[in-house]
């Protein structure tokens, strides 16, 4: 298949997307994404595709209506759902008022299915995070005291968005709630949105580390000073 061909129907989708298959890398994802038993994405399955390739598809496929794209969602392979949400993220930023709406609530009722960081990272930001942007960030909070760990994530990622355009408030005030999540997950998420509000408010962030890095994970902390002088980091590490 060409770059330049459009795929136009759910079917040329998934054929494209077996096309693109390899057997290799489907065994690699699988342990990366930790699929196995008892892992955090176990029972995924995957066809075996690099992200850019799916990106390049997900391009082809930008015409795609909306409801094939959220039956695409549906899909068990994980590069299937990845091509979803970055074109759910493409139809929210070119639809109207009602568009974006539908797309919002959709992919709130949908998290059981955006079940993997990756998938998380793709879109909340771009779709939960800019639908919030001038509405009340309550729906966060809510998500944030979800037992559903892909919800918490979801919080905190959406807030990349706000840091985006300056506003680092609900991305410490979420950090708070979420300082003492059990997932290493969260913790990585947590710490890479304080490393991010640290670069437009540093003395914000050095703030929250002075009142809350004695109880930070490790793995939080290690990401949220990433960006600190190295006798900033021994400061807080020494905590």
């Amino acid at each position: 298949m060409t770059r330049s061909t459009k795929l136009n129907t759910l079917a040329e989708v998934n054929r494209a997307l077996r096309d693109a298959a390899s057997v290799e890398i489907a065994a690699h994802s699988k342990r990366f994404f930790k699929a196995g038993p008892g892992e955090y994405g176990e029972g995924d399955r995957f066809h075996g595709i690099r992200v850019p390739v799916v990106r390049r598809l997900a391009q082809q496929a930008r015409e795609l209506p909306l409801g094939k794209v959220r039956r695409l969602l549906d899909s068990p392979y994980h590069e299937a759902r990845l091509m979803a949400l970055i074109l759910l993220a493409e139809h929210y930023g070119r639809g109207d008022t009602t568009c974006r709406e539908e797309i919002y609530l959709f992919y709130l009722a949908s998290t059981r299915k955006i079940n993997n960081w990756d998938l998380v990272d793709a879109s909340a930001h771009k779709i939960v995070g800019r639908h919030l942007e001038s509405r009340s960030r309550k729906p966060l909070d809510k998500l944030a005291a979800s037992k559903l760990l892909w919800d918490r994530r979801v919080a905190i990622i959406a807030t990349y968005h706000f840091i985006q355009q300056g506003e680092t408030e609900t991305t410490f005030r979420l950090a708070r709630k979420l300082r003492d999540d059990p997932h290493d997950l969260i913790h990585k998420a947590v710490g890479w949105m304080l490393r991010e509000a640290g670069k437009k408010q540093n003395e914000v962030l050095l703030r929250f580390l002075d009142r809350h890095a004695r109880r930070m994970p490790r793995t939080m902390l290690r990401y949220a000073m990433e960006k600190l002088t190295p006798a900033q980091r021994r400061k807080f590490m020494a905590r």
